[in-house]
């Protein structure tokens, strides 16, 4: 058995504490007691950015906006496509891919307008990192390209991690010998640097490299080594990426004792970090020993977890859904089976597609003179795809059931799609009916009465009556609706001295249906944090792009497990409204350490 062993490699830049916490403390004392300059600030921000953006994804986001909102206002160009580069990067952590684009092409705008050809280098790579993680490998390659094309730029971290994530691709490509190559040359690089965030890299990717050529105990050397490098540094994904690798090897031998104990660590930091992507990587290494164990039982209940939170990806969910199919095979439950087979087939043959391989060969024919080496390595590719669509051409055959019980269901999700919309557009006609009604009638018979009172006392009264009702009014169908999302949210979020409302992109006008939707859920939001979190501070965030509209409302009060807390009837409001618009509803929440609620829809 060939196991799937996945990696990520970013741009993160060495850090001159070493990743320690009481170095941490030492700065971020030193920022928040000591009187210095603003540069000395910036640097403080970056540094600290820099460790939490790989221990602690919330906290990399607050001190990445505090740097970029004081780089911003100095005009430090550099400084704040930095901060911009390192939002774009946490926010892929995150999965947050629209948030990430955003600021990770502010980032380079910025670069290429101060002639900053390092910045530039870095932005492209950073771009890389974003399209390989959407699976777009050929717009991932394209920006690789970029920023190795920079030669008057001296050699950096930078070039060992452009090196290191050409050798990805081409081992997700299954092409291991040119993987290996590139990697030799990025641990090369990262030797002469002294750099040991690019050694640990170029390592755990040749450690990869061994295991798919099945020298296991050359693989566990190196995953070793990565595992002691990342603890010294402090470098939170690398950490659960080896433990995991170090469990998928043990399982492999039947050191099953060995693999279990490496499984269940590596998935109690990966939940303790908070990246999606790392948490599916150790749920699947943990279902796959109990797979190789035979607990078929078992290793079904955590590959559901898995799948649940991603069920598209070539690199992790193909994996999950073979895994899903071997167990249902021998739970006897042929259905599931071959449901979860379609859809491995689906997702490879996705992987697989002829436009990448034929990009991947020009691409690479800029960097290297090796043309006629590619040529031949790009027309076994191509065969190997002819197979795949051979293959999947007979599972499409078996799935013609399938397709036709999936129809029947998504006509009935149809149906009540439109009826969900049919309600919301009652809801929001009456809102404005009895907005007007309360504004225009009750509002105005108060003030006639007010004016024929002398008495202070009832006055004083009528006035209190008066704005609440203004308030009331402006609440169900707010008047600023009328002029843009923007205006209502700032007119309704400055009611609370607790809020901030921060607002990026382009203000233009969309769909009212899907204005009242956003300004709906903002409310409620807003409302649930106030009333049940205890937060001292909430951030309420409008990105608005030209296709898309991503809302973020994010507090620092009590936050709550998911996996135990129930949804309420407000949460369930917000689904209802979010899915009627084809969106997308994500809710990141720890005990202690706050919720954020990410929404995001295409306009």
């Amino acid at each position: 058995m060939k196991q799937i062993i996945t990696f990520l490699l970013f741009f993160m830049p060495a850090l001159s504490v070493n990743g320690q916490s009481r170095d941490i403390d030492s700065l971020l004392n030193v920022l928040e007691t000591q009187e210095t300059t603003n540069a000395v600030k910036l640097d403080l921000y970056e540094k600290i950015t820099a460790y939490y953006s790989r221990n602690d994804l919330e906290k990399g986001i607050e001190y990445a906006l505090k740097g970029l909102q004081l780089a911003e206002k100095g005009k430090e160009s550099k400084m704040t496509s930095l901060f911009n580069k390192y939002l774009g990067i946490v926010y892929y952590y995150k999965s947050s891919f629209d948030t990430s684009q955003m600021y990770l092409d502010k980032a380079l705008a910025l670069a290429i307008a101060s002639k900053d050809e390092p910045s530039q280098m870095a932005a492209y790579g950073s771009l890389g990192n974003l399209y390989r993680l959407k699976q777009d490998y050929r717009q991932a390659l394209e920006y690789y390209m970029k920023a190795l094309s920079f030669h008057e730029v001296p050699v950096t971290p930078v070039v060992a991690s452009l090196l290191n994530n050409v050798g990805v691709i081409h081992r997700i490509l299954n092409d291991t010998d040119r993987s290996i190559s590139f990697l030799e040359q990025g641990l090369e690089v990262s030797e002469q640097l002294n750099d040991e965030e690019q050694k640990m890299a170029a390592i755990y990717g040749l450690a990869n490299a061994y295991a798919d050529k099945e020298n296991y105990a050359k693989a566990v050397e190196y995953y070793q080594r990565v595992l002691e490098i990342s603890r010294k540094t402090g470098n939170k994904p690398y950490e659960i990426m080896s433990i995991n690798s170090l469990a998928t090897c043990f399982s492999i031998n039947k050191e099953f004792d060995k693999a279990l104990a490496f499984a269940e660590e590596g998935l109690i930091i990966s939940e303790e970090y908070g990246g999606p992507r790392h948490i599916t990587g150790a749920l699947g290494t943990l279902a796959d020993i109990y797979r190789e164990m035979g607990d078929y039982k078992r290793c079904e209940e955590i590959s559901l977890k898995a799948w649940a939170m991603d069920s598209t990806s070539v690199e992790d969910a193909s994996y999950t859904a073979y895994t899903l199919s071997v167990a249902n095979i021998y739970l006897g439950k042929k259905e599931d089976a071959e449901y979860f087979l379609n859809k491995y087939y689906e997702i490879m043959k996705k992987g697989n597609e002829k436009s990448l391989h034929e990009s991947m060969a020009s691409m690479e024919v800029k960097y290297e003179t090796e043309k006629k080496e590619i040529r031949i390595a790009s027309l076994e590719k191509e065969r190997q795809l002819y197979v795949w669509l051979g293959l999947a051409g007979v599972m499409l055959m078996l799935s013609l059931a399938v397709a036709l019980w999936l129809k029947i269901r998504n006509s009935q999700k149809e149906k009540r799609l439109v009826a969900s919309n049919a309600v919301q557009e009652g809801e929001m006609g009456e809102r404005e009916r009895i907005a007007g009604e309360l504004h225009d009638r009750l509002l105005g018979t108060l003030s006639a009465v007010k004016s024929e009172i002398d008495n202070t006392d009832i006055g004083n009264k009528l006035n209190g009556c008066i704005e609440e009702v203004r308030r009331i009014s402006r609440n169900l169908m707010p008047l600023p609706l009328r002029n843009g999302m923007k205006t209502s949210l700032e007119d309704f979020t400055a009611q609370f001295l607790n809020v901030r409302f921060h607002f990026f992109g382009q203000e233009k006008r969309v769909e009212k249906r899907l204005e009242f939707v956003v300004y709906c859920c903002a409310n409620e939001l807003v409302t649930n944090s106030i009333r049940h979190s205890g937060a001292k501070n909430i951030n309420v965030q409008l990105v608005q792009g030209e296709n898309h509209i991503a809302l973020t409302v994010q507090d620092d009060g009590c936050g709550f497990d998911e996996k135990t807390v129930t949804k309420g009837v407000g949460l369930k409001s917000i689904q209802d409204r979010v899915v009627s618009c084809k969106g997308k509803l994500n809710i990141f929440s720890y005990p202690g350490k706050g919720t954020e609620t990410v929404i995001e829809i295409n306009i």
